[in-house]
């Protein structure tokens, strides 16, 4: 036997025997087994080596079974159908009549792209299109596809009707997502085997699938790729009821006893995200089994929340360092957000894409030309008062001058970007009235 056919037999790819080979070595059985060795190993479809074993590098074994509790709620925690999916109304009214015509159809669904924040239930939404078309559903997601063999061996393995879901997809890398592009619009799948003068194309049918793409940064989902999705979907932040329904579902799962008064203080503290509102739930859980007497009161919720240092307004330790900084030490001036990365001890991407977003659609900081700025509401949050000499673009010399008729500027709405910012919309998930539209 020749080498090049004991690598086949070593190779660490599974033995089910849907492997994601049959098609290319059908595909090219005319072509001789040397060439096609060559070709899929050039496309990575087969990885030479020892099979691994678990815990082989550290020399023992780890136990990777979980707990019953963390195996039901992860199991239940999730939402299985649409109707039990809390929230996003009209996401769920549109998705639904598109579920329903593919179902009546008997085809698979188009291609769908969920779009928003972290933790808002896009892999949940993915899930439910699974179960809601009584497919398979298969998880990867845009970095794990680093090469055009990882996403070729993936599509080739696909049934009829199979979901999947890819992740963080505007992560893909370019050359994995130019093999999407003919896979997603025709089915097909191109692949060139060996490499030079000998190189030969080849293009496979696939099977008619779903991909569902999830992606926290829309503007990075390029263009050719967006527009081959039939539904696009941007979720929003949830309101106050919808992630105490939530809340109580999960301490059900837990088995936790919870009040109504409970359940809202934590939701109001969640920043409207479903995944944040679980996650204080289970710390507030641990605090009043171990200091409490294991009931979620509102002031027990209260009180563990605040020992995790989550205020009123879901802040923490880092977001009241970044207020603290804007309000005490530059006084309310603007400030660079490499001053203010360092100020607060963070990387200034983290400072960008991990805390100003909230702080931003709560109306605490402002972005300007000259830099970042905290409003009125960021020092009434704090308890300090605004200084005499706080700089806000649209405040202009007239409102100073008469500031002494009219009350105070810490008393009086103002304008910032349009937007009136007071104690009435301090946070983005409160409604806001009439008078608190744009001019």
């Amino acid at each position: 036997m020749s080498p090049r056919k004991e690598v086949i037999r070593e190779s660490t790819l599974p033995d089910d025997g849907r492997h994601g080979l049959d098609g290319p070595v059908r595909a090219a059985e005319t072509m001789g087994r040397g060439v096609v060795v060559d070709a899929l190993q050039e496309t990575n479809l087969v990885h030479t080596g020892e099979p691994r074993t678990a815990g082989s590098a550290t020399g023992r074994e780890l136990d990777p079974s979980a707990a019953d509790e963390d195996v039901q709620l992860e199991a239940d925690v999730r939402p299985r159908r649409l109707v039990d999916f809390v929230g996003q109304a009209d996401l769920k009214e549109r998705l639904s009549i598109v579920l329903e015509a593919a179902l009546k159809r008997g085809q698979a669904v188009d291609h769908l792209l969920f779009a928003g924040p972290p933790g808002l239930g896009k892999t949940t939404l993915a899930g439910i299109v699974a179960a809601e078309m009584g497919a398979s559903f298969r998880i990867t997601s845009g970095p794990a596809l680093v090469r055009t063999g990882d996403v070729a061996a993936i599509l080739t393995d696909l049934q009829p009707g199979d979901i999947l879901f890819i992740d963080e997809i505007h992560r893909l890398a370019r050359a994995v997502e130019e093999v999407l592009y003919p896979a997603l619009e025709d089915f097909q799948l191109d692949l060139v085997l060996g490499k030079g003068p000998t190189a030969r194309s080849i293009r496979l049918d696939l099977p008619r699938f779903t991909l569902v793409g999830a992606t926290t940064r829309t503007g990075l989902v390029t263009g050719p790729l967006r527009d081959r999705f039939g539904f696009l979907a941007r979720l929003d932040h949830y309101r106050p009821h919808e992630l105490e329904a939530i809340v109580r579902r999960s301490a059900r799962l837990l088995g936790t006893e919870l009040t109504p008064d409970g359940a809202a203080e934590i939701a109001k503290r969640s920043r409207g995200t479903p995944r944040l509102a679980i996650r204080l739930l289970r710390r507030v859980r641990d605090f009043v089994e171990v200091r409490g007497a294991g009931v979620v009161t509102v002031d027990a919720a209260r009180e563990g929340l605040e020992c995790f240092g989550v205020d009123e307004l879901g802040l923490d330790r880092v977001d009241r360092m970044i207020l603290e900084t804007l309000c005490e030490r530059f006084a309310g001036r603007p400030i660079g957000l490499s001053t203010l990365a360092v100020s607060v001890g963070e990387e200034p991407e983290t400072v960008e894409d991990a805390y100003e977003p909230f702080l931003l659609t709560a109306g605490l900081v402002l972005r300007t030309p000259r830099g970042r700025l905290a409003t009125p509401a960021a020092f009434r949050h704090l308890g300090l008062t605004v200084p005499a000499f706080y700089e806000l673009p649209s405040v202009t010399a007239a409102d100073l001058a008469g500031s002494a008729s009219r009350g105070s500027l810490l008393d009086r709405t103002t304008r910032a970007g349009g937007r009136r910012l007071g104690a009435e919309n301090l946070s983005l998930f409160e409604p806001m009235s009439e008078e608190d539209t744009c001019s």
